[in-house]
């Protein structure tokens, strides 16, 4: 899997991101970015570019491995856990 974070202060809406990845995002409007920060990790080259050709480099692509979990950490089904967004 593969975790997406886009610092939306410094994104100036230049839509590289989306030409290059429009699986993943998206501008809504001229200005506002939409995308999906839990991507799959087959598109990771087309990921890996669009984060290389933001003009600001307000994108950061991170692998993440779905069983990471911290050492004496209760099981919590994924049921339980809340996302903000």
């Amino acid at each position: 899997m593969v975790r997406i974070a886009v610092d939306l202060n410094r994104c100036q809406g230049y839509a590289q991101c989306a030409f290059l990845a429009p699986e993943i995002f998206a501008m809504h409007g001229d200005e506002a970015l939409l995308y999906d920060p839990d991507a799959d990790e087959a598109p990771r080259e087309k990921l890996d570019r669009a984060a290389a050709a933001c003009p600001v480099q307000a994108i950061l692509v991170d692998a993440v491995e779905p069983d990471d979990a911290e050492p004496g950490a209760p099981d919590v089904p994924a049921e339980a856990v809340s996302r903000a967004r």
